[in-house]
Formats: C-alpha cells, structure tokens, sequence
C-alpha cells in the first residue's frame, strides 16, 4: 500500500502538495493575525491605527515584492530548496516577533515572516505546474487556496483562545516551533518534478527543468510585457489586498467596537469569514475546470464583491450575522479572482509559470500593504481621543467610510474583471 503511493505518481504528488499546503497554512495565519492581537499589540507598542496598520503591513512590504522572485526564485532552483528555505525564514521571524519588546522590533520581525513566507505559496504553485494536468490546475490551486484559508481560521478564534489561555507570546513562540517542524516536511517529502523522486511524468503533464538566469529573465521581460499581467495584477491588488486588510486588521476591531461585544466573539465572524475561503477556492476552481470557463467566473464575482462590501456602507450597522454573511461571501468570492493564477498561467509557457503568478500574485499583495495603512488613516481621521484600556475607540462614521473604502476598491476590481473578460471573449 505504501510503495503504492511512492510509486504512483498521481498518489505520489498529493504527499508533497500536502507538505507544501501545511507550510502556506501558517503563511495564512501570520497574514491575519494581527485582527485578534490588534487591541494587544496597541497597548504593548503604544499605536495609533495608522500605526498599528503599519505593523500589520510589514509583513506585506516584503511579501509582496518577493513574489515576482519567488517565481524567479522557483523557475531557476525548483519548488524544494526555495520552499524549505522559505519555511525556515519564516519560523525565525515567528520567534522574534514572539520576544519582541519595541514596535520597531516587532515591524522588523513581521517584514522577516514576511520574506520567508513569501516565496512558500508560488512555489507551490511551481510544483502543481510540473505534478498536475492542465485541466486540474484550476483545482489544485483552489485547494492551496483553501488550505491557506485554515491558517485563517486558526487566526480567529483559536488563537484568541490560545492567546487568552497562555499569552500572546508564548502562543505564538509555539506556533514558532511547529512552522520548524513543517519545514522539516517540505525538505523530505517534496520533489521538484517526478522525474527528481524517479517516477514518470504524469500524462498530459509539461516537466520544466531548472533554468538559467537569462531564461529566467527573459520569462519576466515576457510577462510584464503584457496588457492582461497588469489588468489583473490590478484587480488582485484591489480585491484580495482589501479582503486581507478586512479578515487581517479591521474586521475584529469593527465588530467590538460597533456592536459591543469581546475580542473572542467578534474573532468568530473572520473565522466565518475564512471558512469562505475554505469552500469557496475550490468549488470555482472546480467549477472552472468542469466548464472550462475563467473570466465569466470572476467577472460574476467581481459584481457580487463589489454589492456585499457596498452593502455595509449603506447600512451602517446591519444585524451580526449579516456581517457574517457578507465576510463569508467576500472571501468565497475571492476564489472567483484567484482565477487569475490559472488565466496567467495558461497564456505562458510551464517554464515561465513561476514567474507569470508570481508577478500578478505579488501585486495582489501589494494592495494588503497599502490598504491597511489607508483604512488605519481614515479610521484616525474621525477618532474623537476615546480610548479604552490604553485602545483607540474609533465612530461608527469612520468605519463607515472605512468600508466606503472597501467598496471603491471592489468597484475598480469590477472593471478590471469586466476588461479581463471582455478581451478573453
């Protein structure tokens, strides 16, 4: 049964998918954390919300920019030495972050999670492109998604439990310890190609084999040379970077503050929120790979994005569980955008597939960078000096205009995804 699964490439290939997977589950994590630590580390680092926005982004000021080289990255020394290295850099800075006694130390161990983190999702993907058929692509990458999207459960509630139980120091010390643990996984279990574990290529399966660096940057000059990379880039930059700044910062400290409730109980809506991520990656990705159809699926929605976070702004304050609803739908939606991956991918050859994901993934990452800082202004704008144990109360006006901004940034995914799907017909 054992030597079946090693000797079976298309059961083989699920081992190192599932090690790559549990290290982007702790990437998720870290990229989210920060909502149910948000009133902890405002008083352990004295912020303002534009500051604490800050804090949250350093792990996207790297993050972002080093996914155009974890493609490079992956493209040039394969999924397998750039992942494991990822892992590791991203379980140091874990344990920095975990002792850090000052903000800056604190940002200079997030901008470390961050660039170990970075590379760990585009080389997933490098490996998916060289173990799974075209037609399964769609599907494996919503199942990454989705995966990824259990790192955010476990930033909700869990880890207010944890936090609450032992501290947020110790807590995240341990999670420290197990990303270790991961790497370790990566390093045994994953194989660049299935030639690299002595197997044969899976039928209907391009292998691509390292490449120089000339060829590696051909590839990028390549791909930035494209109208499509930077439509999309765009539109990943406005929907997945505010979804991050929603589920990663602002979405638990909204629903404290607007609706009275605890930390622990408002952690319970980004989780609902996540678990749409869970479904909703690998339901569109299948659908897609059922009906062979990409943009018509984001462009529908891109429209249903753009009414749900609208939606909060002409309420106000609408019932919690509506809240839930549209945090729920949001990021289900999301698996709709990151069709994008398969869309790029599919317009390159597999050589260039590292690099091709990787610059439109960066730039979606870009957005979690910038956004957060932008909603943390706006929130400050209208701060009246209410504070409550040491944390900045902010009125139900600035959140208001704070998902005003959320839904501009879904009307110009929406035109992004309209362009997108009006070129592919």
């Amino acid at each position: 049964m054992v030597r079946g699964i090693w000797s079976d490439p298309t059961k083989r290939r699920w081992i190192g998918w599932a090690a790559l997977a549990g290290a982007f589950v702790l990437v998720n994590f870290h990229r989210v954390s920060t909502a149910v630590l948000a009133d902890t580390l405002s008083r352990v680092f004295d912020t303002t919300g534009a500051e604490l926005g800050l804090l949250h982004s350093a792990f996207f000021y790297v993050y972002a920019p080093m996914q155009l080289f974890a493609g490079i990255l992956a493209d040039r020394w394969g999924t397998r030495r750039v992942a494991t290295v990822g892992s590791a850099v991203m379980g140091l800075g874990v344990v920095w972050f975990s002792f850090a006694g000052t903000y800056a130390t604190g940002f200079l161990a997030r901008l470390l999670i961050g660039l170990g983190g970075g590379v760990i999702y585009i080389a997933t993907l490098r490996y998916c492109a060289n173990w799974y058929r075209r037609d399964e692509f769609a599907t494996v990458t919503g199942l990454t998604l989705s995966a990824s999207a259990v790192g955010g459960l476990l930033a909700a509630t869990p880890l207010a439990i944890l936090v609450a139980a032992v501290g947020w120091r110790d807590g995240l010390l341990g999670v420290g310890v197990t990303g270790f643990a991961l790497t370790a996984a990566v390093f045994v279990l994953v194989r660049d190609t299935p030639s690299d574990a002595g197997l044969s290529a899976v039928e209907g399966t391009p292998e691509s084999a390292e490449q120089t660096f000339s060829e590696v940057f051909e590839g990028v000059k390549a791909v930035f040379d494209r109208r499509d990379t930077w439509i999309m880039g765009a539109m990943l930059f406005f929907a997945a970077g505010m979804n991050f700044t929603v589920m990663g910062l602002w979405g638990v400290p909204y629903v404290v503050q607007a609706y009275d409730v605890s930390v622990q109980t408002a952690s319970l809506y980004t989780l609902v929120g996540n678990a749409g991520l869970v479904f909703g990656s690998p339901i569109l990705g299948w659908l897609s790979d059922r009906l062979e159809e990409r943009t018509g699926i984001i462009l529908v929605a891109a429209v249903i994005y753009f009414v749900a976070y609208t939606s909060i702004v002409v309420l106000g304050t609408p019932p919690l569980w509506y809240v839930g609803v549209v945090f729920f739908a949001v990021m289900f939606l999301l698996g709709g955008f990151t069709l994008s991956y398969t869309v790029i991918k599919e317009r390159h050859t597999a050589a260039r597939s590292g690099t091709a994901t990787g610059t439109i993934n960066g730039m979606s990452f870009l957005g979690a960078a910038v956004l957060p800082g932008v909603m943390g202004w706006t929130l400050d704008v209208f701060w009246t000096g209410e504070t409550v144990a040491g944390s900045r109360v902010y009125t139900l006006l600035g959140y208001r205009v704070a998902f005003a901004v959320a839904a501009v940034s879904g009307l110009v995914a929406l035109v992004c995804a309209a362009w997108l799907h009006r070129r592919a017909g």
